[in-house]
């Protein structure tokens, strides 16, 4: 697939007009008062990652509630994180192209829709109650030099694997009736402008494939391979799991061992994994990372 000026300038003034017709505010369109629902989840139990574990089959369904609470507290923490990274790789996009294209307009606008994004986030674990759960001291070190040494395809490539991992997670949970509604109004809301930042990375990710050097293609293929087993991992914290009462290594070893999670992980990532292979994002030894992270079979 080639991209010509034109054609990138006609795709970013699509997704500008988009952005000015569906854009959302979430601190007037949400009911952050509003009172938690009795018995209802703050996730998907199908998503939890214990679902399915012998642990999950012994626990009381205020258990599993409660997990669903911190496990979601988890994934828009750590959400943050990973739109904080983002919007560090836009502006370095950014910072040598035109500021006056339709292009770099749109990635401002993805930034200020970030922007957004990362507040309704925190305030949600706010609302939520429970613990800031954080990566690791090392995945978050690893972040700072993956996202100063990310090549343009490669930063478009963690973009990616950020948002269509999570976008498939949450098409999931803003129809369910079974989860609260302030977690629904979350989720709905990252869905709708999410899908923009998707379609803009993968656009912006096929046009740079076809012009990267040799050398470029394989360290994006080698640190993208690790930015996806970081992200993997970092999903869900294993203090979650203290959190509840639960002994936080025997817990984290089932959810990463259950056949369950592995294809919940499989699946928010195949029709990624599929994109990524039509360009040559998967071959060569950075696919023994890859398959490492637990995304791709």
């Amino acid at each position: 697939m080639t991209f010509t000026t034109r054609e990138r300038e006609q795709a970013a003034t699509r997704l500008l007009e988009a952005s000015a017709k569906h854009s959302h505010d979430p601190e007037t369109e949400l009911d952050w008062e509003a009172p938690f629902e009795e018995g209802k989840y703050f996730w998907p139990p199908e998503l939890c990652s214990l679902y399915g574990t012998q642990l999950w089959k012994h626990m009381s369904e205020e258990q599993r509630i409660e997990l669903s609470r911190h496990e979601s507290a988890s994934l828009a923490s750590i959400g943050i994180w990973f739109e904080i990274i983002l919007m560090q790789l836009l502006l370095r996009h950014a910072y040598d192209l035109d500021p006056t294209s339709a292009h770099v307009r749109y990635a401002l606008t993805e930034i200020a829709e970030e922007c957004r994004h990362s507040k309704m986030f925190a305030r949600l674990v706010t609302r939520l109650g429970t613990p800031v759960y954080r990566p690791t001291r090392a995945d978050h070190n690893l972040g700072r030099i993956l996202k100063a040494v990310s090549t343009t395809p490669g930063s478009f490539t963690g973009t990616l694997l950020a948002e269509e991992i999570l976008d498939w997670m949450q098409r999931l949970t803003f129809p369910d009736e079974r989860i609260q509604p302030l977690t629904r109004g979350v989720t709905r809301i990252h869905v709708v402008e999410e899908s923009r930042h998707i379609r803009f990375a993968r656009e912006e990710l096929a046009r740079q494939m076809t012009t990267a050097p040799r050398w470029q293609t394989a360290l994006t293929r080698a640190s993208s391979a690790e930015a996806a087993r970081v992200i993997s991992r970092s999903l869900i914290s294993p203090q979650v799991y203290a959190s509840v009462g639960l002994d936080p290594a025997y817990a984290a070893g089932l959810a990463r061992t259950s056949p369950h999670r592995r294809d919940v992980l499989r699946q928010s990532a195949a029709k990624l994994m599929d994109f990524l292979e039509e360009l040559g994002m998967l071959r060569g030894p950075a696919r023994r990372l890859w398959q490492s992270s637990g995304l791709l079979g």
